[in-house]
């Protein structure tokens, strides 16, 4: 799972997948799924296997399912049957309809010793970006933001000030690299001119993604600068210009229309950086499954409120010298 997790931000719409060769209680061989459209973990793993003799003897661990399909790459399920692998141990069955226990299916047939389900729980959390999209057939979306002490976003003019501190600033920077997409609100876009790529850390940058119903965003806005490619939701058209795309998404259900539209895009996750009505909206709509909330030492004393969440947090964390509280849709999981 750990080497899994190092494919987190290279490898979506794909999960994250990581396989480790155990032969005589000594690892021969481990790899993990890179890069999207290369090849999968089982695949880098067996190549690092020096004896080639020893895999018949061997068990594979690997955290998904393999594959049984033909997609990017071939099947995995084929190439541990033309191995003759001993047995190989799962935490997770496949959820993508293509696979959906074929891969094992197609393993047991061969004579392969299967076990699965060890660290099941670990292992969803792992890809819970993947079983949300496999199974809600909608994109993950994290809801983040950073708030004053006294519970505040913004100052009462609205002007840009910086709530959380710079080690907070570069952890959001991270999480840019490792989701699909960075969304905000026509409000932020005018106000803040955000250019929602990543700076303070090495990594690909998202697709932005804007809310401007009647599109009254100015051009000149860093979003619009082609810099990286954006999509700008609205109610009044459809077109596409270099590094933009304006979708005509309807009122009525605008948050889930847009939601269906990402995901058709191979958008697998989405953060969603703001405004507070942005995210009030996704709130009062059910449709987030994530939030990440720094809250800084500092007060405001008046201002634009921060959303508020009901129930405790997950996790906490005060590494970065803000609070970071991490809250999880217990609705959604």
């Amino acid at each position: 799972m750990e080497l899994a997790g190092w494919g987190l931000g290279s490898v979506s719409p794909n999960p994250m997948v990581g396989c480790v060769i155990v032969h005589d209680d000594q690892i021969i061989g481990e790899g993990w799924h890179r890069k999207f459209g290369g090849p999968h973990a089982e695949v880098h793993a067996i190549n690092q296997v020096a004896d080639s003799s020893l895999l018949p003897a061997s068990t594979v661990y690997v955290n998904l399912e393999p594959c049984s399909h033909f997609g990017k790459t071939p099947p995995c399920a084929d190439l541990l049957v033309e191995k003759q692998v001993k047995r190989v141990v799962i935490a997770n069955r496949d959820p993508n309809p293509q696979v959906a226990g074929r891969g094992i299916d197609r393993l047991r047939s061969a004579g392969v010793e299967v076990t699965e389900g060890l660290l099941e729980k670990e292992g969803r959390w792992l890809n819970r970006r993947f079983f949300i999209n496999m199974e809600r057939q909608m994109p993950y979306v994290i809801l983040k933001w950073a708030e004053s002490a006294d519970g505040f976003m913004a100052s009462s003019s609205r002007a840009p000030v910086w709530i959380s501190n710079e080690r907070s600033r570069q952890r959001v920077h991270q999480w840019r690299a490792e989701e699909d997409a960075v969304l905000v609100g026509a409000g932020t876009a005018q106000s803040d001119n955000p250019r929602l790529n990543v700076r303070d850390w090495t990594g690909r940058n998202p697709v932005r993604v804007v809310f401007d119903p009647n599109l009254r965003l100015p051009s000149g806005l860093h979003l619009f600068d082609g810099s990286q490619s954006t999509l700008c939701y609205n109610h009044l058209r459809t077109e596409t210009k270099p590094g933009v795309a304006f979708i005509q998404v309807s009122e009525q259900d605008f948050l889930s229309g847009v939601m269906a539209d990402l995901l058709k895009r191979n958008i697998g996750s989405v953060m969603v950086e703001g405004g507070p009505y942005t995210l009030q909206k996704f709130l009062e709509a059910g449709l987030w499954h994530e939030a990440r909330v720094f809250r800084s030492k500092q007060t405001l004393t008046d201002g634009v409120a921060a959303p508020r969440l009901e129930g405790p947090a997950f996790h906490t964390d005060d590494a970065t010298g803000d609070r970071l509280s991490i809250y999880l849709n217990s609705s959604s999981h």
